[in-house]
């Protein structure tokens, strides 16, 4: 018999261009008779080999692109999109409204630092392109800001005859989604990042009925996140700062860690758990996401009354001479600045006048990835460099590993277990290989689904 002949029409290709094998770089791309659409459209993040994939040219040519959609504002979700503008992409880039703010925040602080890294390299001569270019200007992401449209949750909007996408609330920051699509009757499931339950700031995820085709994130596939009751730990480490007279340094990520760790303090003082100490932040692009929740109050758990009380209550740093001040407050004090894993960042001022002085108490509250200031410090190196010299660490270095924003191992069982169909194939996307093995392993004996786990650039061929 002659083989049978499949129409175009019927088939939908599926390219996993990113966050395929690793947990950075989120862009798949479904290309079907009607349309093609780009979920997501982050950077690769982490190791050198990961970010040099960020300079190759798009796989795809990007002006045959219809639309973007957006599951929310992380770097490596949306980190891209200028440079996909910069390569002939013209069409909408589709968010929830918080996404598209958090997005703008993230994309012109991302720009500012590539042109300044590209200036530096150029003065100092440490580069092997004559000139040294950024990856992206601030005027590329204007460009790419006039491209953004929003659209709210839980409606399903019409892209074509018989295509569709809904967008659900997801947790995780303030304006995250996963993505519904209609495809010819058949149902795609993107998660994005999966939030947690019982969050502080956010409500829990909503999750999938129905799910034909399921790409899932897999960040934290092998792992339960810690029981540690956070609060308990936050005031024996600030009651013990000022028992010794000295400074709680907080390395923090700007978009809902910061804003986290702001709600807990002043909850411990309303609580009168923690006396009245001195509460600064540092951090120009945690100040601009604060900006965010106060124009979208019905997208977290904060009143506008405790929002704004919360804020006054605590110090908000808005210039680099606000910064010395700060270090020369003789106070007792509690400073929260950027980066997360201490790799750059306002954090960095504060380390290099105050991380010699035994009295100081370095607080780390996130994943320190391998390779990074963050890291070594929790690894108990005993001196740490940066604005290149060596300082020596003197200061109390302590840890709380369970103010993840991405859901856990049974989290994410929790939020597949009420589809009601069997998936006909289950993709296992957003994480590193051990997770994603282990992650594999624990659904085929949880739900005994048909599981893949797509290799990056892969392309996948699906019946609708």
């Amino acid at each position: 018999m002659p083989p049978k002949v499949v129409d175009m029409e019927s088939l939908a290709r599926i390219s996993f261009l990113g966050a395929s094998g690793v947990v950075t770089g989120s862009k798949f791309l479904i290309e079907t008779s009607e349309q093609n659409i780009l979920i997501d459209c982050g950077m690769f993040q982490g190791l050198k080999e990961l970010r040099k994939l960020n300079w190759n040219a798009f796989p795809v040519n990007a002006e045959t692109i219809d639309v973007v959609l957006i599951t929310h504002g992380h770097l490596d979700h949306v980190g891209y999109l200028p440079r996909l503008i910069k390569q002939g992409y013209t069409g909408r880039i589709i968010g929830t409204a918080p996404t598209l703010a958090i997005a703008e925040t993230i994309l012109m602080d991302s720009a500012k630092i590539h042109e300044e890294e590209a200036e530096k390299a150029n003065k100092e001569k440490y580069t092997k392109h004559h000139p040294a270019l950024p990856f992206y200007t601030k005027t590329d992401v204007e460009n790419t800001i006039r491209l953004f449209q929003t659209e709210v949750l839980d409606k399903w909007v019409s892209l074509s005859d018989h295509i569709a996408y809904r967008f659900q609330y997801n947790g995780h920051i303030i304006g995250a989604t996963f993505i519904e699509l209609d495809i010819h009757g058949k149902r795609f499931v993107f998660s994005g990042d999966i939030g947690r339950r019982n969050d502080y700031l956010l409500a829990d995820p909503k999750h999938p009925e129905w799910a034909d085709f399921l790409f899932i994130e897999s960040t934290y596939g092998d792992k339960q996140h810690p029981e540690e009751d956070i609060e308990l730990l936050l005031s024996e480490i600030i009651m013990e700062t000022i028992h010794k007279q000295g400074n709680l340094i907080i390395p923090s990520f700007a978009v809902e860690r910061l804003q986290v760790l702001m709600y807990l303090i002043w909850s411990l003082y309303r609580k009168h758990r923690i006396p009245n100490i001195p509460i600064f932040i540092d951090s120009p692009m945690g100040n601009n996401v604060l900006d965010v929740f106060k124009r979208f109050p019905k997208w977290h758990k904060l009143s506008v009354t405790d929002y704004n009380v919360m804020c006054n209550h605590i110090n908000i740093i808005r210039s680099y001479r606000e910064t010395w001040e700060t270090i020369d407050d003789q106070r007792s004090k509690i400073i929260i600045a950027g980066s997360g894993m201490v790799t750059g960042g306002r954090v960095l001022t504060y380390l290099q006048q105050l991380i010699d002085v035994p009295s100081t108490t370095v607080l780390l509250v996130g994943y320190q990835a391998a390779g990074t200031r963050g890291r070594q410090l929790l690894d108990g190196a005993k001196t740490i460099k940066f604005f290149g010299k060596h300082y020596p660490v003197k200061a109390s270095i302590k840890s709380i590993e369970s103010l993840s924003a991405h859901a856990d191992q049974q989290d994410l069982l929790n939020w597949m277990k009420r589809i009601k169909n069997i998936p006909e194939k289950v993709f296992l996307v957003h994480g590193e290989s051990m997770a994603l093995d282990t992650f594999k392993a624990k659904i085929k004996d949880t739900f005994n689904w048909n599981v893949s786990i797509p290799e990056l650039n892969e392309v996948v061929k699906l019946m609708i």
